[in-house]
């Protein structure tokens, strides 16, 4: 096998990508206060897939795949949770020429698909805007509140037997 062919056995599938973002990954908002005398708050577009620390090599696949993003290590202080490696995308460049190409031509196909149909819409605000309005930041917001609601709904219906519902 050539280092070519060694070097492109590395590059996962499209489904592959789908599956593991559905099962793994998130969509993710970050609206930050102005820190300018501008009063301008800006508003921060994350693409995460975490996992456990014997899957770095993994996430360096998939950050071959996407041609983008970078793996960190993310401490972690919870003593339930095992050390792991984050694949992140945050750029705007990498956002609108790799990111949202890949999802729109590759749908995710489980509750995912409702968060990145949200981070769509938010990002669609902010495309070629030099400066946001009052209007779209509130858009924002209200976009960014209805994300990502399958963890919260979790913590609502934790009783001390768990937090499975019984049937």
């Amino acid at each position: 096998m050539t280092q070519r062919q060694r070097d492109r056995s590395k590059i996962l599938s499209a489904d592959y990508l789908v599956g593991l973002t559905d099962g793994e990954g998130c969509f993710y908002l970050n609206v930050r206060p102005s820190r300018s005398k501008r009063n301008i708050p800006t508003v921060e577009f994350h693409f995460y897939l975490k996992l456990r620390m014997d899957h770095f090599d993994l996430l360096n696949d998939v950050k071959e795949s996407f041609g983008c993003g970078a793996v960190y290590h993310q401490t972690e202080k919870r003593t339930n949770h095992s050390e792991c490696y984050r694949f992140e995308i945050n750029s705007r460049r990498d956002l609108f020429g790799k990111l949202l190409p890949f999802f729109d031509s590759h749908p995710l196909r489980g509750p995912k698909q409702k968060d990145y149909l949200l981070f769509r819409q938010a990002a669609e605000i902010v495309r070629d805007k030099p400066r946001l309005t009052v209007q779209d930041m509130t858009k924002i917001e209200k976009l960014k509140h209805k994300m990502n609601l399958g963890v919260r709904r979790v913590w609502k219906i934790r009783s001390l037997g768990g937090n499975a519902k019984k049937h």
